[in-house]
């Protein structure tokens, strides 16, 4: 008897994981994704959004041709329930049942956990969707009319620190372009014990890198910060230190989103999901998740909180383990395992012009093998992954 499997959430885990499910189980099983976006936006190039260089069109494409291609029923609607001892996923076109779960929601940006914080009801921009990015635009457009200090940085409980430092890097570089590097001073806020920590415990010599671009480029860093509350054009820290700015960028802690974040029995208390090496839930061995879905334990306890950041390259291979095992279930094959901890690091930061290429034989230490190449080629390496990325899976190649 046919299976199916619901797949919640639609961007690199959920993409990855659908596709190649469908792939490898056939028309004997059905798989079917239920979304709140009926578009993949590939997220590690909205830090080049707010100046300018890229348009919706460049970084999202649409979703429903793809799962037609497969034939795999797609759900655009946001789920507002997960029933997890009935095997239901609820939605407001109603309810979808299940034998297997895959979860791969991505995050709900924290936003409300520090006063002031945040595009729509705070003081600072975004990066971290396509609408915190286009706001961000329009608010770095009405910088450049009157410039003053900069502040980019990531707050308490922050994972996403690679895409803080590449808008750093990349606001460094606009500034410099446009002859404001006087008028603009640069400031580094961040909850990392020291820079390039990136909530991972840090990456062979990046820290002495980082530190050399600091200097280069005149750009002051604050860690072990704790941000108190956000005013207009000042940011307070918990230590009664006042910062002012005319732009600032922080990356916002996150949460699970609030139908996973519902679901207690499989869920941190900020709403992740608990899994073991399999990408299994204990309670529940029939659901998985994939993706920043996935609650990571920091690698060391910093005198600010730190999480851990989660990479699209990571989702990916994450969910691939997930299609690996849901098969092999199916099929009465043996599980393979592989905690997120274990998977290779690829990642590659830009800066503008230049950047630094990161590799690493595991995500997190300690590592046998790590290598860091910075120069141009990081820079054009990404702009070359970025269309090769986009141009295989508008086409539905995973």
């Amino acid at each position: 008897m046919g299976k199916r499997i619901a797949i919640v959430g639609s961007n690199f885990a959920g993409l990855t994981a659908a596709v190649e499910l469908k792939k490898r189980l056939g028309k004997e099983h059905e798989v079917v994704v239920l979304s709140r976006t009926d578009e993949f936006l590939f997220n590690p190039s909205l830090i080049w959004v707010p100046f300018g260089l890229r348009e919706k069109k460049d970084v999202t494409f649409p979703l429903a041709p793809i799962f037609e291609k497969y034939g795999i029923p797609f759900q655009h609607a946001a789920v507002t329930a997960i029933d997890l001892a009935g095997r239901q996923v609820v939605t407001a076109n109603g309810t979808t049942a299940y034998d297997f779960l895959v979860i791969a929601t991505g995050p709900k940006l924290n936003f409300t956990a520090i006063p002031g914080l945040g595009p729509h009801e705070g003081y600072t921009q975004s990066i971290m969707n396509w609408e915190g990015a286009a706001l961000a635009r329009t608010a770095f457009e009405k910088f450049l009319e009157a410039p003053g200090p900069v502040i980019v940085g990531a707050v308490q409980g922050a994972a996403c620190f690679g895409a803080g430092y590449e808008f750093l890097f990349n606001m460094a570089y606009q500034l410099d372009k446009h002859g404001l590097t006087k008028k603009a001073p640069l400031t580094w806020l961040t909850a990392e014990p020291f820079l390039a920590h990136f909530g991972i415990g840090g990456f062979g010599a990046g820290t002495k890198m980082t530190e050399t671009f600091f200097g280069r480029n005149g750009i002051e860093a604050i860690t072990n910060a704790t941000v108190r509350e956000v005013r207009p054009g000042e940011v307070l820290l918990e230590d009664g230190r006042k910062l002012p700015f005319a732009y600032a960028m922080l990356v916002p802690s996150f949460l699970g989103v609030d139908a996973v974040r519902s679901c207690k029995d499989i869920t941190t208390p900020a709403g992740f999901v608990k899994v073991d090496a399999h990408y299994r839930t204990e309670a529940y061995p029939e659901v998985y998740a994939a993706g920043v879905a996935v609650a990571m334990d920091p690698p060391g306890k910093t005198p600010v909180p730190c999480g851990v950041p989660k990479t699209g390259y990571l989702s990916e291979e994450m969910a691939k383990v997930v299609v690996h095992n849901i098969v092999a279930t199916i099929r009465g094959e043996p599980l393979v395992a592989l905690p997120p901890a274990s998977i290779d690091a690829k990642c590659v930061l830009d800066a503008g012009n230049g950047g630094i290429v990161m590799l690493g034989d595991h995500f997190l230490g300690p590592r046998k093998r790590e290598w860091l190449i910075p120069g141009p080629e990081a820079h054009w390496a990404k702009l070359a992954f970025e269309k090769y990325f986009l141009a295989t899976r508008r086409r539905g190649r995973v």
